[in-house]
C-alpha cells in the first residue's frame, strides 16, 4: 500500500484523487502544510508516501513515472514528490522545513498553504529541500506529457487542453520500447511485442512470469532440436524466435508498468544465458543423433560468446566513474552515430542478441547444427574483434584516472582464488615498480603458456600441469596491485579465455566419449558464476562472498585442477569424463544455491537491466 497526501482541499472537477487511487495510492487530504507533515509522519514506515499539490494538472502516466518507479528512493514531478521507506525521514525533514518557509512566505493571493511568494507549491519546495538532506529526487523525462500546477483558472484551462491534446497511453506504449536496440529487435519484434506487453499488464502478469515463459519456450525449443530430425529443427527455430519475442516483452512490460526489481534484472540476464546454452546443447545432441559430433563447436561458441561479454562488462566497469573519460575514438564514434545508416550497421555487426538469435533460428530450420555453429563462431569472432579493438583504442587515447571503485570491480571480475590471492600478497611489493602494461602482459603470458601446453602436449602429459602452476603464479602477479592501468580491464577477459580454453582443449584432446559434454556443463556452471558476479556488481551489492570464490577454486585453481585430472586419469577411458561431470555438478550446486539465496533475500534496490551490450 502507498499513501498520497494532498496538501489542501481538492479542486472541484479535478480527476486527481481518482488518478492517484488508480496508481495504488490511499489518498488523504490535509488542511495545510502543518497537517501535511503530521499525516506524513503518521503513515506506517514501510509504506511509500507522496505529497501532491491538489491543483496538479497532468497526465496519469506523468504521475506514474514520478510517483511509482521502484528504482529511486525519492522522485518528483512538478506538483508532486514521493519517497520510499529509505528516504521517508529525509522527506519528512524536508517537508517540515518547506512548510515553515511556505507559511512565512505565502503569497497573499494564493490558496492557504499551497504556494510561497514565488508561486512554488509545497510539494515542489519539499523536493528542493530534499537536496539539502542529501537525497536527490529523481525527475523523470516527461517529453510531451504534462505535469504542472496552474496558478489561476485560465492557466488551469490551458493545462487541461494540453493534457487532452496528448494521448498518454500512446506515449506510455512507445516508451515501453528500449531506446537503444538492435535492427532486428527494433523493426521486426518491438512493433508488436509492446502490444503483447500491454496485454500482459492488463491481465496482471508480471515481467518475471513472462521471463519464465521465455525460458520454458527456449527449453522446449532445445528439446525439439535434440530430436535430430528436420521437423524438430524447424520447430526449434520457430520456438526460439517466439522465446525471443517473450524476452523482449518482459522488458517492455517492466517499462510499461514500472515493475522493476533487482531479481527481475537478474532473472532476465541469467535466463538469457540459460536459454542460449541449453539451445546449444540441444543442437549438439540433435547433431549426435545424426552421427555428427559438434560438441567442441558448441563449447567453442559458448566460450567465445561469454568471453566477449566479459570484455564488455570489464570495460564498462573500468570506466563507470572514470574522470575525464573522453578520447578521439569516442568522439569519432559519437560522430558516426549522428549518421543514420551507420548507427544500424554498427549495431548489426556486433551481432546483438536479436540478430544472433534470428540467425540461429533460421539456420537451424534450413541447415544443420554444424553450419549453425560455424556461423556463430565466425560472426561472434568478428564482433568480438570489432568491439575489443574499439575499446582498446578508446583506452589508449583517453586521458582518464580510474577510481578505487573501478579497480575493486575489476578485481572482483578477475575471480581470483586463494592461490592467486596468496601469491598476489607475496608479489605486491615487486609489482609496484612495474610499468602500466605489466598486469595485462603477465596475464597474457601465463594464459598463453597453459593454453599452448593443453593444445600441443599429449593428453595425459604433465606439461599442462606445470603450465597451469605457472599460470597460477602469473595470475597472482597480474592482480598484485590495483587494476587502474589503461588496459587493465582486459585482465579478467584473459583469465576467462584461459580457463574456458584449457577445459575445452583438454576435453577435446582426451578423445573420450562424453568428455566434451561434461566440459560443456562445467564451463556453463562457471560462466553462470561469472555472470552472477557481474549482476551483483551492477546491482550495487558487491561481488559474491570470498568463501564462495575460494570454495569453487577461483579461475587459477579450477584450471590447475582440470589439468591435474587430465594427467592423473588419462589411462582410464571414463574416469576423466566422470571427474569433469562431478566438478560441473559440484560447482553448479554451490553457485546456484548461494546465488538463489542472495537474490531472494538481498533486498537490493530495484534496477532494470537494458539488455546485454552486444
Amino acid at each position: 500500500m502507498s499513501t498520497a497526501i494532498l496538501t489542501g482541499p481538492p479542486v472541484p472537477g479535478s480527476p486527481l484523487e481518482g488518478d492517484l487511487r488508480s496508481l495504488g495510492f490511499d489518498v488523504r487530504i490535509a488542511s495545510g502544510p502543518d497537517e501535511t507533515a503530521e499525516l506524513l509522519a503518521a503513515v506506517p514506515g514501510a509504506e511509500r508516501v507522496a505529497v501532491v499539490d491538489p491543483r496538479f494538472v497532468g497526465h496519469v502516466h506523468a504521475l506514474r513515472l514520478g510517483l511509482t518507479d521502484p528504482r529511486f528512493p525519492a522522485a518528483a514531478v512538478t506538483g508532486a514528490v514521493t519517497a520510499q521507506p529509505a528516504a521517508r525521514g529525509a522527506l519528512l525533514t524536508a517537508l517540515r522545513a518547506a512548510a515553515e518557509t511556505t507559511a512565512r512566505d505565502t503569497a497573499p493571493a494564493a490558496e492557504p498553504g499551497s504556494s510561497d511568494e514565488r508561486g512554488v507549491s509545497l510539494a515542489d519546495r519539499a523536493a528542493e529541500a530534499l537536496d539539502a538532506e542529501g537525497v536527490s529526487a529523481h525527475r523523470p523525462e516527461l517529453g510531451s506529457l504534462v505535469a504542472t500546477v496552474p496558478g489561476d483558472p485560465q492557466a488551469r484551462n490551458e493545462a487541461r487542453q494540453a493534457v487532452a491534446a496528448v494521448d498518454d497511453e500512446d506515449v506510455r506504449l512507445r516508451s515501453a520500447v528500449k531506446a537503444r536496440d538492435g535492427f532486428f529487435t527494433t523493426f521486426c519484434i518491438s512493433p508488436y511485442s509492446r502490444y503483447i506487453a500491454r496485454w500482459c499488464a492488463r491481465r496482471g502478469l508480471t515481467p518475471n512470469q513472462v521471463t519464465t515463459a521465455s525460458l520454458i519456450t527456449a527449453l522446449i525449443a532445445a528439446g525439439c532440436a535434440a530430436t535430430g530430425d528436420r521437423w524438430g529443427f524447424v520447430a526449434a527455430g520457430v520456438l526460439l524466435l517466439f522465446s525471443f519475442v517473450l524476452d523482449c516483452t518482459d522488458g517492455q512490460l517492466a517499462r510499461y508498468s514500472l515493475q522493476y526489481s533487482t531479481m527481475g534484472a537478474w532473472l532476465d540476464a541469467t535466463f538469457d544465458r540459460a536459454k542460449e546454452y541449453a539451445y546449444y546443447a540441444g543442437l549438439a545432441l540433435g547433431a549426435a543423433r545424426g552421427g555428427d559430433d559438434v560438441w567442441a563447436l558448441a563449447l567453442g561458441a559458448m566460450v567465445l560468446q561469454t568471453c566477449r561479454h566479459v570484455v564488455d562488462f570489464s570495460f564498462n566497469e573500468a570506466n563507470h566513474d572514470a574522470v575525464s573519460n573522453t578520447s578521439p575514438t569516442a568522439a569519432l564514434s559519437d560522430k558516426l552515430d549522428s549518421v543514420g545508416w551507420t548507427v544500424w550497421v554498427r549495431r548489426m555487426i556486433v551481432l546483438p542478441i536479436g540478430e544472433r538469435w534470428a540467425m540461429i533460428a533460421v539456420l537451424t530450420a534450413v541447415t544443420t547444427p554444424r553450419i549453425v555453429f560455424y556461423a556463430l563462431l565466425v560472426g561472434c569472432a568478428f564482433a568480438a574483434a570489432y568491439t575489443t579493438a574499439g575499446r582498446v583504442l578508446r583506452s589508449l587515447t583517453r586521458k582518464a584516472r580510474r577510481t578505487d571503485r573501478a579497480a575493486r570491480a575489476l578485481a572482483d571480475l578477475a575471480d581470483s582464488g586463494a592461490l592467486a590471492e596468496s601469491l598476489a600478497a607475496v608479489f605486491a611489493k615487486a609489482a609496484r615498480g612495474l610499468p602500466g602494461i605489466a598486469p595485462l602482459a603477465i596475464a597474457v603470458a601465463g594464459g598463453a603458456a597453459v593454453v599452448t601446453a593443453a593444445a600441443v602436449a599429449d593428453f595425459g602429459s604433465w606439461w599442462p600441469v606445470a603450465a597451469a602452476a605457472l599460470y597460477a603464479a602469473t595470475s597472482g602477479f597480474a592482480v598484485a596491485r590495483p587494476l587502474k592501468g589503461a588496459l587493465d580491464w582486459l585482465v579478467p577477459p584473459v583469465f576467462r579465455a584461459t580457463e574456458y580454453g584449457v577445459i575445452l582443449l583438454l576435453a577435446a584432446r582426451s578423445e573420450v566419449n562424453g568428455a566434451l559434454p561434461a566440459a560443456f556443463g562445467l564451463v556453463a556452471a562457471v560462466a553462470y558464476h561469472h555472470y552472477d558476479t557481474v549482476y551483483r556488481i551492477r546491482g550495487g551489492t558487491g561481488a559474491p562472498p570470498a568463501w564462495l570464490v575460494r570454495t569453487i577454486g577461483g579461475h587459477e585453481g579450477r584450471t590447475l585442477v582440470v589439468a591435474v585430472l587430465a594427467a592423473v586419469l588419462a589411462s582410464d577411458a571414463t574416469a576423466f569424463t566422470v571427474a569433469l561431470t562431478a566438478s560441473a555438478v559440484a560447482v553448479a550446486l554451490v553457485v546456484l544455491v548461494e546465488s538463489i539465496r542472495f537474490w531472494v533475500s538481498s533486498g537490493a534496490p530495484a534496477v532494470h537491466d537494458e539488455g546485454e551490450p552486444a
